[in-house]
C-alpha cells in the first residue's frame, strides 16, 4: 500500500452460530444493520441455523450466508458434514473477500479465526459475551480449542469490563489484545409503550432470559415459594425458551407459585411497562441486553452480581449474590414495600442507561477497532 494511503473498511463478515432471540443476537442485528447503513458492506455467516433476526438482517441489506455445521461432531457422518462445512467457510471467505472477520460466541471462537487465516481475511476480532464461555462450563477440549484459536486473533472484544478481564487472568489474552465495547440501546428502546393486559392482582415481577441453567430461573422460583410462605405472594412473569423449560414448569407447580412461562417474544417493551420490577437471577453473564432494556424503561432491576451486571448497576439497582433465593426475595420485599426506592432506583437507571448505553457509540467504536486493526496489519 503506498505510503499515507490508509487501508478502508469497507467489508465485515461476522461468524455466529444461529440468530434466535439471544442478547447476543440481538447486539448483533443492531450493530450490521448501523453498519450497513453506514456504507460498508455486511455478510453474516451462520453455523448451523437461521432464526427470527434473519429477515430483518436481509431487509437491511445484510447478508445471510447458511453453512451447514451440525451440533453432533461424534457421530462419523456428523464429522464429515461439518469438515465439508468448515471447507465450505473457508471458500465463502475467499470469495467474499471481507477486511475483518467478526466471530461471536464459543463455536465461532473455535471455527473462526484458523478458516480466517486460510482464507487470508487480514484482521479476524473474537467476541466474549458471556462468563461461561471463561469459566469452566464447557469441555476441556474446547477451552483447548479456545486457546488454540485466540493464538490466531488479533483482537478479542468483551462487551464487560468483567469480561476483559477474565479473559486475561483465565485465558492470559494479553491486555493489549483486548477491547470493551458495551452493548447499545436503540432510541425506542426509550419510547413510552402500552403495557401488556397481564391479569394479576399481585406484584409483577418479570424475567427476560432464555430457560438455561446459567440464568437461574429455578432460585427465582424458590424466592417465590419463600415469600409466599411469608404472606407476600408475587406473580412471575418468565418471557423466554430453552431446555429448562419443561423442568421449570414442573417445579413451579410444585412450589405452588404463580409463575407464567410465556416463551420467546420478540418485542418486551409491553412486559416491561407492565412489571412492576425485572428480576435477572444469573449465575454467569455478560452485559445483559434484559438488564439494559429494564433500565431505558425505567424499572428497577434485582440482578445477581455477575459479570457486567455490577457495572450496570452499580447503585441504581440492587444487587445480590448469585444462587441465593432468600436474597432475591429479600430485594423483591425491598421493592414492594417501598415504592419510593423502586421509583427512584428505575429512574436513575433509566438516566443512567440515556447517557452512557448509546448504540451509535457502540457502532462507532466498533468501526474504529476495525480500521484500527486493519491499519496495523497493513502497515506491518
Amino acid at each position: 500500500m503506498a505510503a499515507g494511503v490508509k487501508a478502508r473498511v469497507t467489508c465485515v463478515a461476522f461468524l455466529i452460530g444461529e440468530l434466535n432471540l439471544g442478547g447476543a443476537q440481538q447486539q448483533l442485528s443492531l450493530l450490521t444493520r448501523e453498519l450497513r447503513r453506514s456504507g460498508v458492506a455486511v455478510h453474516v455467516l451462520l453455523l448451523s441455523r437461521g432464526g427470527p433476526h434473519e429477515s430483518t438482517l436481509r431487509h437491511a441489506g445484510v447478508h445471510v450466508h447458511h453453512l451447514g455445521f451440525t451440533r453432533k461432531p461424534s457421530r462419523p457422518v456428523a464429522l464429515v458434514k461439518n469438515l465439508r462445512a468448515f471447507a465450505r467457510l473457508v471458500s465463502l471467505l475467499r470469495r467474499l473477500k471481507p477486511e475483518v472477520l467478526h466471530a461471536l460466541l464459543y463455536e465461532s471462537y473455535v471455527m473462526g479465526p484458523p478458516a480466517a487465516r486460510l482464507a487470508r481475511v487480514p484482521v479476524v476480532v473474537a467476541g466474549r459475551r458471556n462468563q461461561s464461555d471463561l469459566l469452566g462450563q464447557r469441555p476441556r477440549w474446547v477451552h483447548a480449542l479456545e486457546r488454540a484459536a485466540t493464538g490466531l486473533t488479533d483482537h478479542i472484544v468483551a462487551n464487560a469490563a468483567a469480561l476483559a478481564e477474565d479473559a486475561r487472568t483465565v485465558e492470559r489474552v494479553p491486555a493489549r489484545k483486548l477491547s470493551v465495547i458495551r452493548n447499545g440501546l436503540p432510541d425506542s428502546a426509550f419510547q413510552a409503550i402500552q403495557p401488556e393486559n397481564i391479569d394479576t392482582t399481585l406484584p409483577l415481577v418479570l424475567c427476560l432470559a432464555r430457560l438455561g441453567p446459567a440464568k437461574g430461573h429455578r432460585f427465582l422460583l424458590e424466592a417465590a415459594a419463600l415469600l409466599s410462605r411469608q404472606g407476600r405472594p408475587v406473580t412471575l412473569v418468565l418471557v423466554g425458551d430453552g431446555p429448562e423449560r419443561d423442568d421449570l414448569e414442573s417445579q413451579a407447580r410444585a412450589l405452588g407459585v404463580d409463575a407464567r412461562f410465556l416463551g420467546d417474544q420478540r418485542a418486551v417493551g409491553g412486559f416491561l411497562a407492565r412489571a412492576d420490577m425485572v428480576v435477572l437471577p444469573s449465575t454467569s453473564e455478560g452485559m445483559s441486553n434484559a438488564v439494559m432494556e429494564a433500565m431505558a424503561a425505567g424499572r428497577p432491576v434485582i440482578a445477581t452480581s455477575v459479570g457486567g451486571t455490577p457495572e450496570l448497576l452499580e447503585d441504581r439497582g440492587i444487587l445480590v449474590p448469585p444462587a441465593d433465593p432468600a436474597a432475591l426475595a429479600e430485594g423483591i420485599t425491598r421493592l414492594v414495600e417501598n415504592p419510593e426506592l423502586a421509583a427512584s432506583l428505575g429512574a436513575a437507571a433509566r438516566a443512567w442507561a440515556r447517557k452512557n448505553l448509546c448504540l451509535d457509540v457502540m457502532v462507532d467504536d466498533h468501526i474504529t477497532l476495525y480500521q484500527r486493526l486493519l491499519e496495523n496489519r497493513c502497515a506491518g
